[in-house]
Formats: C-alpha cells, structure tokens, sequence
C-alpha cells in the first residue's frame, strides 16, 4: 500500500513594506525663534534656515530689498521689507504660469504705520514663491500702489547663492544695461559682454533700476 504524495503549499507572499506618505506640498509649521514657516517640497526638493533676529536683517536666502535697494534714498540700507512679517495672502489674484506645481504660497505685506511713518506711502506688496518640478525655484513680484498720489522705489532679490566653484558662474542677459562700480566710486558703466564671469567673491556692481507706480 502506497501513500500518494501531497506538495507543501506554496509560501506566503511577503508583502510589501509600507508605503511612506507623501510629503504635502505645503507645509506650515514653527521655525527659529518662534517664527512662523512655510515649507514647499517638490519630489527633488531640499529645506535651507536662516536666523532671524529682529532688528537684524536675514543673512541668507533671498532677501527683498524694498522700498529701497542699497543707500540710493533717505531710508536704512535695502529698505524695511525684508524685516518685517509677512502675511499669507489667502486670496490672491491669478498669475500666468506655465507650472503645474502645487508647491508655491503667496505672501502679502502691507506698511504698518510705524512704516507710513518713515515712508508715507501706502501700497501692497504681493509675493509668489513657488517650485517647479524639476527644482527651479521661481519668484513673482506684483506691488500696488494704494495711495493717493503716484511714489517711486527701487527693489531687488539680494540673492546668496553657495557655489562650489565660482570660476563656473556665468550671469547672462545684462548688456547693454547700466552698472554703478562700487569699487570705482558708483562711477556709471554701461555692460559690454554678454556674460559677467567671476575669478574670485566681488562687490563691485549693480544694476539699478527706478520704478514709479502711478
């Protein structure tokens, strides 16, 4: 008498580990110093810091430099703008853009009347800080004015950049604009080449630009 043989039943399946949840594009949390943060994360994203003092201004990043760039009128260097607490604008006007992104937030600022104090006019700063898909990392500036009477202003990104080699920069898209030659008194120049390269870290120019709002 012969017993019929029976296979072992096939192993279990492992099953697949967990899936991480996705990081929301928008995040909102608490920063240094108690500040309020916004964090925008796209799939090739990454998070920087800086410390913010009050008066101090941000060392880092990209600071505003509003209703002022530099020492070029009555107010302290680069303005108020980048010292003072934005807003998040909850119902901001639509931008054309060619991102799909969802990682951008829109910020407002408004003059306080410690500022109307200092610069009597009034006006609505708006900024979009968004992120593309492939990490590009995009501005858009729109400022109001809501007063009764037209004020000009000068504004900047006062970008830092960390480069890991300077000799490799190239900053294109200026001939033919004007400079002012910090290291030749603010003299005038007109830019020749059609890229500005870098031997070593300069302070030397800057392209300046007047705005009037009507």
């Amino acid at each position: 008498m012969s017993a019929d043989k029976v296979a072992p039943p096939p192993p279990s399946p492992t099953p697949p580990p967990p899936s991480r949840p996705r990081p929301r594009p928008v995040e909102f949390s608490k920063g240094v110093n108690g500040l309020d943060k916004v964090v925008l994360r796209e799939s090739r994203g990454s998070s920087a810091e800086s410390i913010f003092k009050p008066p101090k201004a941000i060392r880092g990043g990209i600071p505003i430099c509003f209703p002022q760039f530099s020492n070029h009128g009555s107010l302290e260097q680069h303005g108020f703008a980048r010292n003072r607490v934005w807003s998040i604008d909850n119902d901001p006007a639509p931008l054309p853009t060619n991102s799909t992104s969802k990682a951008c937030v829109d910020l407002i600022f408004k003059p306080s009347d410690d500022d109307l104090k200092i610069w009597p006019h009034s006006f609505e700063f708006r900024l979009r800080v968004a992120l593309g898909p492939g990490g590009d990392l995009m501005l858009t500036s729109r400022i109001r004015n809501t007063d009764a009477k037209p004020f000009t202003f000068t504004f900047a990104y006062h970008t830092y950049f960390s480069v890991s080699d300077i000799s490799e920069v190239r900053v294109e898209g200026l001939e033919t604009l004007d400079y002012l030659d910090n290291l030749q008194n603010k003299e005038r120049f007109t830019e020749q080449g059609d890229a500005i390269t870098f031997e070593s870290e300069v302070c030397s120019k800057f392209h300046l630009f007047l705005f009037s709002l009507l």
